[in-house]
């Protein structure tokens, strides 16, 4: 344990910032999930599904949990899939 005061709460503010993005990024997959089933169930929620699932994307990587690019990828494979399964219906 550090003994300087600005490096304890240096490791405290570390601590806080990895919960929560610990948390933010179950959720994303969380979300994820959820379109992937319903584009893959042909469910009606499928729209509401992605739109949530992006929505997440975007706010996980304007916070900085996760990079653009990887944001703009899994936006991408989601409407991609989302798009193909509505093409094939």
């Amino acid at each position: 344990m550090p003994n300087i005061k600005s490096v304890i709460k240096d490791v405290k503010k570390s601590r806080q910032n990895h919960l929560r993005n610990v948390a933010a990024k179950s959720a994303l997959k969380t979300y994820v999930k959820k379109a992937k089933s319903a584009i893959a169930g042909g469910d009606a929620t499928v729209v509401t599904a992605v739109t949530n699932a992006v929505s997440f994307i975007d706010k996980t990587a304007e916070r900085g949990i996760i990079h653009k690019n990887a944001a703009a990828r899994r936006k991408s494979r989601i409407m991609k899939a989302a798009n193909k399964a509505a093409a094939s219906n």
